[in-house]
């Protein structure tokens, strides 16, 4: 069977969209993995995964949700079904800093792959299309953040680094680790949004139950709201308040400012009203 270039699980997401988009105006052979997709992919659902990786060569893999113990098997899980499926090519989009994410990355490494790792901060895209955005659009950000810097990564530099990872040469057994080229706090960060967008944003500080209340309120799906209170409460203790070089060693070109990302945004209409995607 002729392999088709790469699977990409999650291209509905904000990273698997643009990876998808990226891969599909180079002309290549790329298809769509995910829950609505046919054949279907669904983690939860091991069956799902062969018919997914039928035919392909490459995938781009976004690590199960909710980064816990058990998704590290889910990871070598899937890795050993690819290699079986003749889908050598696996990059995988994981988390810095996180348990989970870090025991993921090793069950890959010990699969036989030809893997990448694409260790990746928190996405500037949260702002503007993302977990973040309802709350940016109601004009209040309220979140359990302490005044700890995060260097915030655009989500075009991460798909720039899968796409290369996934179709050039000399990436295989290397870990990307990716940041934006400064360090934020989420107050400077919404600050930023503010300015680029032109209207006021309040920031306001809140403790973990009051953040776990208005999720709640605000009806957050249970697995949505789960996963947000254990990055507010686990991942922003300093662990990431660093820089790396991980699109420098990849691309050859420095990371994306978060304030380009902000006036891009703002000139998209990211933030010009409309409903609120609660």
């Amino acid at each position: 069977m002729r392999m088709t270039e790469t699977v990409v699980l999650g291209a509905s997401g904000t990273t698997g969209r643009r990876v998808f988009e990226r891969l599909a105006a180079r002309g290549g052979r790329v298809r769509a993995a995910g829950r609505a997709s046919v054949p279907p992919f669904d983690w939860d659902d091991p069956a799902t995964w062969p018919p997914a990786l039928q035919g392909a060569g490459a995938a781009f893999v976004l690590h199960p949700e909710l980064a816990l113990p058990g998704s590290a098997t889910a990871v070598h899980g899937f890795a050993t079904v690819a290699l079986a499926s003749g889908t050598r090519r696996l990059v995988l989009l994981s988390r810095r800093g996180e348990e989970g994410s870090a025991m993921g990355e090793q069950a890959l490494r010990e699969s036989g792959a030809d893997w990448t790792i694409v260790r990746a901060a928190w996405l500037s895209q949260e702002f503007s299309e993302g977990r973040l955005w309802p709350a940016v659009m109601s004009g209040e950000v309220a979140l359990p953040a302490p005044q700890v810097g995060e260097p915030f990564v655009d989500a075009d530099d991460v798909a720039d680094v899968v796409v290369a990872a996934l179709t050039g040469s000399g990436h295989r057994g290397r870990v990307y680790e990716l940041t934006g080229p400064r360090l934020l706090s989420f107050a400077e960060a919404i600050e930023e949004v503010g300015e680029a967008a032109g209207r006021e944003i309040r920031f306001l500080r809140v403790s973990m139950e009051e953040y776990a209340a208005r999720l709640s309120a605000r009806r957050e799906p249970l697995v949505r709201a789960s996963l947000l209170r254990y990055l507010f409460s686990e991942l922003l203790d300093g662990r990431n308040a660093r820089l790396a070089d991980g699109v420098q060693r990849a691309l050859g070109r420095e990371p994306r400012d978060f304030a380009d990302f902000a006036r891009e945004a703002a000139a998209a209409g990211a933030w010009d009203g409309g409903t609120v995607r609660l």
